[in-house]
């Protein structure tokens, strides 16, 4: 699947399947959906699982919260935007 066959698939109701959790979190976050996509994210018991968990609490303006869960994943808080972010996750995870 491409990006933009990602992006594509949110003007569905649901998430193309069959996609990793870690893309499907991702999936319900842009359809703005939080809950759900920590839901997901809680159950990655990895350092993907806690980017994407970073990232979540980073969304919700959680920022110790957010700088545990990057620590873990090994990866520095970013300074840019959330939007840059999600779009870097989605195509890492496209291509994994």
């Amino acid at each position: 699947m491409s990006f933009e066959e990602f992006s594509a698939s949110l003007t569905g109701h649901s998430p193309a399947e069959p996609i990793p959790a870690y893309l499907k979190a991702l999936w319900y976050d842009a359809k703005q959906d939080w809950e759900k996509a920590h839901n997901i994210a809680q159950d990655l018991h990895d350092s993907t699982g806690s980017w994407i968990h970073a990232y979540l609490h980073r969304k919700e303006g959680d920022v110790g919260n957010a700088g545990y869960w990057y620590r873990k994943a090994g990866r520095p808080m970013p300074a840019y935007s959330l939007d840059r972010e999600w779009e870097e996750m989605v195509k890492e995870l496209l291509v994994v």
